[in-house]
């Protein structure tokens, strides 16, 4: 299916690892020029080079979700550079599912203020797309608890994004703005969380593998093919929603 994302402009926030990454590649895929930022400048360097191999427009920096004022300076300049912005996806996480004081604040300096100071740095420019996209990264954490990793930030920051999306969505609905959420469940990354998981905690690992009714963990692609039909005209009638891509192991009724 061709989603005509070619010539669409992109920004993605934590765009170098894992679902973030995924989400870079499978934009540029669909001829998406794309803007990514990261924390650390040599996996910035390395994953636009790679995606200018794709054949796009790409623009990378080494920026901290949580300087607010840096990060809207990037953006800024960022979008000018790729000459206006269509699609923007806040994926940074600070992902620490634990609870000292520390972890709170990260994950609200991360996870919230980042999402929404990436969305009010690029309100200007979206506004002047015939048609733009956002798509805020959740979690299946923020719908449903398991008790794993007892009471943990993530998951709560997670939850207040579905919020902030939804009422987003209402607010800029009639400026031809849409904006949804995808909320993953267990996705696999060698050097990622789960990756980690799987080395250091193996019994854990083998049971939530065990928990999903396909028998597997999610794949980073699997996330970014949601988030490319929901940025595109594909759905272009979708807005304010939460898309679960968790192979089935929450056990909610989605409504």
């Amino acid at each position: 299916m061709d989603l005509e994302l070619t010539g669409k402009r992109a920004l993605i926030t934590g765009g170098t690892r894992g679902i973030g990454r995924a989400i870079a590649e499978r934009l540029a895929d669909e001829g998406a020029s794309i803007a990514i930022c990261a924390r650390n400048a040599e996996q910035v360097l390395e994953t636009a080079a790679a995606l200018r191999a794709q054949g796009v427009q790409v623009i990378g920096a080494a920026v901290d979700i949580a300087d607010g004022p840096a990060l809207k300076t990037w953006i800024a300049k960022a979008a000018t550079e790729l000459g206006g912005l269509d699609i923007l996806v806040p994926n940074a996480s600070a992902m620490v599912p634990a609870d000292s004081d520390e972890d709170w604040r990260q994950s609200f300096a991360v996870d919230i203020m980042g999402t929404v100071d990436t969305v009010n740095g690029a309100l200007p420019f979206l506004e002047k797309s015939a048609a733009a996209a956002i798509v805020i990264i959740a979690t299946v954490s923020a719908v449903e608890t398991s008790g794993a990793f007892g009471v943990e930030a993530y998951g709560s920051m997670k939850a207040a994004l579905l919020h902030y999306s939804k009422s987003l969505a209402n607010a800029l609905a009639p400026k031809n703005i849409r904006v949804n959420a995808v909320s993953p469940g267990s996705i696999y990354v060698k050097d990622g969380f789960w990756g980690k998981i799987e080395r250091d905690q193996p019994t854990m690992f083998d049971e939530v593998l065990k928990a999903n009714p396909l028998g597997r963990m999610g794949r980073p692609v699997e996330v970014a093919n949601a988030v490319a039909f929901l940025a595109s005209s594909k759905s272009s009638f979708t807005t304010g929603t939460n898309l679960i891509v968790d192979g089935g192991i929450t056990v909610r009724v989605q409504y």
